[in-house]
């Protein structure tokens, strides 16, 4: 715990990283929020999913883009502009009643829009600590993610449970405004700038470390977010029970990144700790009541933290750091997309089966994505002896003092 006190201690972490998971906490909320509301309003889950796989598409394709824009116009106007757009879009979906093609075309502009926060503050860190802090801060990251994808829905089941949709969703817009603004005023966003890549878009894909760390990222965030959609379908949209053991998972994911924080990154590592997430999403339809599903969760979220903390920090020593957004902002699609689609399949999968069907889809996405790690581990590089620094442009990269 002194190694994150001193990374907590360098001049701007502390605040760089409250600042972003503030701005991303939307991130956790919206897929739980649309689906919730959307459902309420046409009375299906597969509804729902529509409108979650329009908006995993415009994520889709927005992700590595605006992420490369930011080496073309700069981080702050990139920022700026998708923040308002997306906001927007936000706010039409929960105050304004539109038939399903209207809020499948808004979900895809939300989804457009999303801004690109990841991948900007993925690209600061190096800049801001040591290669040696830097996989501590990469894990201390990962960790404090994870209160966001397992938080984010429990605030969105606790304000759409005991008030309704419209606030859960008004509640996201607000974080997404005011910890945008927050983080777009921040010092460092002005100082570090990103040289533009002299490659084609989509070309950081050749690099096998980000392709498996992207897939990966998929499969684990649509894992979670699939029991999520179990959960709230085994104690419904009135009960608070799916909010608690939300609490528990985040409180779960936080200790097991801050633990293994300090474990060396060898070819196995994103390998082993999959494994703990597919013990935990086993476990889950064994019993489906609540101390039974919280064992179950507690177990998986040890893993979560550690698994993503492994992902940025290969993707980060293997690519060129004029390449380190764009290939962040693929890393953020791929999680992005599994939130979505990891939903909308649960969802379709309840509609048919009950309940149960939230769980299969969970364990499916985790043992598929423990065994791409084990299968693709010789794209896995070795940071055993070495930092996750990335590697240097032949250029100098400007900064402004």
């Amino acid at each position: 715990m002194s190694g994150y006190r001193d990374l907590l201690r360098t001049p701007g972490v502390a605040r760089i990283i409250a600042a972003q998971l503030t701005a991303r906490v939307p991130s956790g909320m919206l897929s739980l929020a649309f689906l919730i509301h959307i459902e309420r309003i046409f009375d299906s889950y597969g509804a729902a999913g529509l409108v979650l796989a329009a908006t995993s598409v415009g994520q889709a394709v927005a992700g590595p883009l605006t992420s490369r824009w930011m080496g073309r116009f700069g981080m702050r106007p990139v920022l700026i502009v998708t923040l308002i757009i997306c906001a927007a879009g936000v706010f039409v979906i929960a105050f304004l009643l539109l038939p399903l093609w209207a809020y499948m075309l808004v979900g895809l502009i939300v989804g457009l829009a999303t801004p690109p926060i990841q991948p900007a503050v993925r690209t600061i860190y190096p800049k801001m600590v040591s290669g040696r802090q830097l996989t501590p801060l990469f894990s201390l990251d990962a960790s404090a993610q994870e209160i966001i994808w397992v938080t984010g829905p429990f605030i969105t089941v606790v304000l759409a449970t005991q008030f309704s949709p419209v606030a859960a969703l008004s509640v996201a817009g607000a974080f997404m405004v005011g910890g945008g603004i927050w983080f777009i005023a921040s010092p460092e966003v002005g100082k570090v700038r990103i040289p533009p890549s002299r490659r084609k878009l989509g070309m950081v894909l050749k690099n096998r470390a980000v392709v498996l760390s992207t897939v990966g990222g998929f499969l684990l965030i649509g894992s979670a977010a699939s029991i999520e959609v179990g959960v709230v379908a085994v104690f419904g949209e009135g009960g608070t029970e799916a909010g608690i053991l939300f609490g528990l998972w985040a409180i779960a994911s936080l200790v097991g990144g801050l633990s293994m924080g300090h474990l060396p990154i060898g070819p196995w590592a994103m390998a082993n700790r999959f494994a703990i997430v597919v013990v935990g999403m086993l476990l889950a339809p064994f019993a489906l009541e609540f101390w039974w599903l919280a064992l179950a969760l507690i177990v998986a979220g040890i893993g979560i933290a550690p698994v993503l903390a492994v992902m940025f920090a290969i993707v980060s020593a293997s690519v060129k750091f004029s390449e380190t957004a764009e290939a962040y902002g693929w890393l953020g699609t791929g999680q992005l997309i599994g939130a979505a689609l990891g939903s909308a399949i649960a969802g379709f999968l309840i509609d048919g089966f009950g309940a149960i069907g939230g769980f299969w889809a969970a364990i499916a996405f985790a043992v598929i994505g423990m065994l791409v790690a084990i299968l693709f581990r010789g794209w896995h590089p070795d940071l055993r002896g070495r930092d996750a620094s990335p590697l240097p442009d032949t250029e100098p990269v400007e900064t402004v003092s």
